[in-house]
């Protein structure tokens, strides 16, 4: 399951749970991901209407487009099963949970799906025991 990863979420949010949902997508951002145009930085889904949708996913122009090009930064509908959505919702609306993109990939039949986490805000000190943990195994291994 090779894709595009946000490297950054895991460094600062705790992922309680993670979700595979497809990703409703137009043709030149389809091209654009598959050449690994794709940044994730201030991404994270929401809830409008009983849906879910990503915002602030950039994935950018496909350079070969023309006026069919696509709006880099607009909202992007996430499907999953409605039993996932009624629970993804209730998890959200409780004190500092979010759902943050962690992974874009294709699946086996090449439909566009997203990883995307449940999780809980690190704290700055969090993330520094996080780098310090990292650093002593790392350290271990190399032995």
């Amino acid at each position: 399951m090779a894709g595009l990863e946000n490297r950054r979420a895991r460094h600062d949010y705790e992922i309680l749970e993670t979700y595979e949902a497809g990703l409703v997508l137009r043709g030149t951002e389809v091209k654009s991901i598959r050449s690994g145009q794709v940044d994730f930085t201030g991404a994270f889904a929401r809830f409008e209407d009983g849906e879910l949708f990503i915002e602030g996913l950039y994935i950018a122009p496909y350079e070969k487009g023309s006026y069919t090009n696509h709006d880099p930064r607009r909202l992007r509908k996430l499907l999953l099963h409605k039993s996932e959505l009624q629970k993804l919702r209730s998890r959200v609306e409780q004190k500092g949970l979010t759902l943050v993109p962690l992974k874009i990939y294709f699946n086996e039949r090449g439909l566009a799906k997203m990883l995307i986490g449940l999780g809980r805000g690190k704290k700055a000190f969090q993330k520094k025991d996080d780098d310090k943990r990292r650093a002593v195994q790392r350290e271990l291994e190399s032995w």
